[in-house]
């Protein structure tokens, strides 16, 4: 086909990246497959009926007491965060999971610090407030979610006190119920982050015991059930990192100690030693997080100060991270998912 084949301009020999996720949206140009497959996951190439705005929520926290909000970016895009809904309870220090239909939030720290065990979810696409979804098999705070497409785990964790757990609970996410036990994370261990492949979970620092920073990472097969097995060891130990993938690489970022505003990244189809990715913006624990098959962001988080900030990376890329937005609130403590993450894939 020549150049003068090409009529009104329907198609160009520039391809012109996609006007947005809608039907309404436009691509014009002569485009290889491996590009359209790139757009199709990031959920921006335009299809008669294609309305899936990949979405990216922030849930609960503590502001500066337990909050209950819900709050929206659209992670392909830079901005704001908008308000969704409400979850039932109150609670900070908790862990959430999504697959690309349904949001999960477990666990955490109510507003008289109490430890609780409820489970609640939401429709990624429909505004609004959660609605219940079951029990975890212990009532726990700061713990770590992680999921494919079908099932959602919830790892570590400790009570009001100073004891810490090991255990591991799953879901299944389309269905409403308590969770079931999966296994065994290894030690004992709280305030780790999570990060998963279609296949893979990983569970990363966090704190044992009262020993301090950990840097140890474990992985459980997400589809069987089992205990946990070692994976290898952050560049540096570290309560509170917040976790999110591809389907290929898992990239921590953050936490307490020096090594705050660290970012590493794994290969989550091998097991091996982190490397560094490059650095957040500022040093911090206690962030929120959730990822695009491209994209992660980080929300909130405590370091000098509380902070509202929204910042975000390239995952398959090396560097520091850019701004991306403000949450509503400065906000610590709080969880994160979205409809498009790696375990997705």
């Amino acid at each position: 086909m020549s150049r003068k084949d090409w009529q009104g301009g329907i198609i160009r020999p520039v391809p012109v990246p996609p006007a947005g996720p809608y039907e309404d949206g436009v691509a014009s140009g002569v485009w290889t497959l491996q590009d359209v497959a790139d757009y199709l996951k990031q959920g921006l190439w335009p299809i008669a009926g294609n309305e899936f705005p990949v979405i990216g929520l922030f849930m609960g926290g503590e502001v500066s007491l337990a909050a209950q909000t819900i709050e929206k970016i659209l992670i392909p895009t830079t901005g704001n965060a908008t308000d969704f809904g409400d979850m039932t309870r109150f609670s900070s220090q908790l862990a959430a999971c999504s697959s690309a239909t349904r949001g999960v939030a477990a666990g955490g720290l109510d507003r008289s610090n109490a430890v609780v065990n409820t489970i609640d979810y939401v429709t990624m696409l429909t505004e609004g407030n959660a609605t219940d979804f079951g029990d975890l098999t212990l009532a726990r705070r700061a713990i770590a979610g992680a999921s494919n497409s079908t099932r959602g785990l919830f790892a570590g964790g400790m009570n009001a006190g100073s004891t810490d757990y090991n255990v591991v609970d799953y879901i299944t996410i389309a269905s409403a119920g308590n969770a079931s036990d999966f296994g065994d994370i290894g030690t004992s261990v709280n305030r780790e982050a999570a990060a998963a492949s279609p296949t893979r979970a990983l569970f990363a620092g966090g704190e044992y015991n009262n020993l301090g920073n950990q840097n140890v990472i474990n992985y459980v097969t997400i589809a069987s059930t089992g205990n946990g097995t070692d994976f290898g060891d952050l560049t540096a130990g570290r309560e509170w990192p917040a976790g999110s993938s591809s389907s290929t690489r898992a990239v921590f970022g953050g936490g307490s100690s020096y090594s705050g505003n660290v970012i590493d990244y794994v290969t989550i189809a091998s097991t091996g030693n982190a490397t560094d990715f490059g650095d957040l913006t500022e040093q911090a624990e206690g962030r929120g997080s959730c990822s695009s098959s491209t994209r992660a962001v980080f929300g909130g988080g405590s370091g000098a100060t509380v902070i509202n900030v929204i910042q975000y990376i390239t995952i398959d890329t090396t560097g520091n991270a850019t701004d991306f937005g403000d949450l509503s609130a400065a906000t610590k403590f709080l969880a994160g998912c979205s409809n498009s993450h790696g375990g997705l894939a």
